[in-house]
């Protein structure tokens, strides 16, 4: 997986993930990739700092974790349905694009990221605990907000 910052015509900025630059490349050519705030699908790559680990190399890893519940309500009190739209798109391209690999998400991304396992992109869920140890070993991953498939 490939992450992106991306910029539409109106200077809104948002994230990607995608499987290669090729990928990339491809869904904005077919207008898949939209701006989430105004729905332009005329986006771009944004400049970005490089995400450089604190040692050892980055592992090409996603952690979905459950919502949690929102302290606050949102404003309105509704996700917004654009949101809501990219939240599923986001999923269904990591369900897509990279391996499940459940509750030893951490186990798996500790064994890519020593060079014991394939690279490959992978998501599942682990414990606040062990996405703290990954985070103190340099072993790079994201947390996702993952919708419930009722709401997504």
């Amino acid at each position: 997986m490939i992450h992106y910052q991306l910029r539409c015509p109106d200077s809104h900025e948002f994230d990607g993930w995608f499987k290669d630059a090729a990928g990339f490349e491809a869904q904005v050519a077919a207008a898949l990739v939209t701006c989430p705030v105004c729905g332009s699908a005329q986006v771009t790559r944004a400049l970005m700092a490089p995400a450089i680990p604190r040692k050892g190399k980055l592992v090409a890893a996603t952690e979905i974790l459950p919502p949690e519940p929102p302290a606050q309500p949102h404003a309105g009190g509704v996700m917004p349905d654009a949101v809501r739209a990219a939240l599923s798109r986001l999923r269904e391209e990591v369900e897509k694009n990279c391996d499940y690999v459940g509750g030893d998400f951490a186990e798996e991304a500790r064994r890519i990221h020593n060079g014991e396992a394939e690279a490959r992109g992978i998501y599942g869920e682990s414990t606040q605990a062990e996405a703290e140890s990954l985070a103190e070993d340099g072993i790079g991953f994201a947390r996702i907000p993952w919708l419930p498939r009722s709401e997504s």
